[in-house]
């Protein structure tokens, strides 16, 4: 793709978030989701592959859609109450149809259908793309609509998630596939905070994103796209690969890495607002998710290959670990000691 092109989209991703997270006006926050939709398109379309076209036509149909249900919802919203605002989402109709199109605009349970499928036709830096910016705008709406939302309705599509996030992702050989069903399940336990504690839920969503972004750009330096594949790649950059599995295992949350912090914040989150049955189910729902990780950790550099493999073995680069990589690595795997500063902090 033209470099000046690809600048414009980029620049047109961060407008579209600015504007809707910036926004208090309906209308505003639909412009910046509608701007933020255009721009991704020629994004995940630009290999001209069919899987990729494929791609991008079920995301600008879900997303359409999902917008649709955005202006329909504050359009009844204004009907009932004469307000425009976001933050004044009190008509319960309203609030339910919002609820809807964000989870369509997320992928949460049950309108997850169609992001597995269009980030394994999208290429890795738009798949990371996919995974954390694009999330921001509908968050930040859930965000500031928070009070008024329904709990039941919440903790039911968090749950759904959370389970179907786990277990659709056990059976995928396609890594990005196996990211995607990751996602779906981290979003599963934004979802079930956002009413009782919403900053919460920004915390856990900006850590997945850090966590996510380590995952992605690693993928995208070894050019793995397949578990058979990251077999091999281990005699490419051993180093990179080692911090691979410790950050697949905080994306998992298990103590002493960062991706535990949210789950115990959250988990103790519900346990004093009297969930303690929902905080156990979706504690014992996430072992699901635990289990592709472990087995994504397990070919990155626990198993050698065996030799009646496919593919021949990497030869290593000499090329350097990018900075940013580093960073975010460090980041993914070693927060959780300063845990006190981050939650004065938020």
């Amino acid at each position: 793709m033209n470099p000046q092109a690809n600048l414009i989209f980029i620049i047109s991703l961060l407008l579209g978030t600015t504007i809707t997270i910036s926004s208090n006006h309906w209308i505003m926050a639909w412009t910046g989701l509608e701007i933020n939709t255009l721009a991704i398109l020629p994004l995940i379309s630009k290999s001209h592959h069919p899987r990729a076209i494929e791609a991008a036509t079920k995301y600008f149909l879900t997303q359409s859609a999902a917008s649709a249900l955005v202006l329909f919802s504050s359009m009844t919203n204004a009907w009932y109450t004469g307000q425009w605002d976001i933050t004044q989402l009190t008509h319960p109709t309203s609030s339910l149809i919002l609820t809807s199109a964000i989870a369509m605009k997320l992928g949460l349970v049950p309108f997850h259908f169609w992001f597995p499928e269009v980030l394994q036709g999208s290429p890795l830096t738009t798949g990371l793309l996919l995974s954390t910016i694009m999330k921001l705008p509908p968050i930040a709406l859930l965000y500031m609509t928070s009070p008024s939302l329904n709990p039941t309705l919440l903790t039911t599509l968090a749950i759904l998630s959370t389970a179907l996030g786990g277990w659709m992702g056990l059976n995928q050989t396609q890594i990005r596939k196996v990211l995607a069903f990751s996602s779906i399940s981290h979003l599963g336990w934004m979802a079930i905070i956002i009413v009782y504690n919403p900053k919460l839920t920004l915390l856990n969503f900006y850590l997945y994103a850090m966590m996510t972004a380590t995952i992605f750009l690693t993928l995208n330096t070894i050019k793995v796209l397949k578990l058979s594949t990251l077999m091999t790649a281990w005699t490419k950059i051993p180093s990179l690969n080692a911090m691979l599995l410790l950050t697949l295992l905080s994306l998992a949350g298990l103590p002493p890495l960062t991706g535990f912090l949210p789950k115990w914040l959250i988990i103790q989150e519900l346990t004093k607002q009297d969930m303690a049955p929902a905080a156990t189910l979706i504690s014992l729902l996430s072992l699901l998710s635990l289990f592709f990780y472990l087995r994504l950790a397990y070919c990155t550099t626990i198993t050698l290959p065996p030799h009646t493999t496919n593919h021949m073995k990497q030869w290593r680069t000499n090329k350097s670990t990018n900075i940013m990589i580093a960073v975010l690595t460090t980041m993914s795997v070693m927060l959780l000691p300063i845990s006190p500063m981050i939650l004065t902090i938020v």
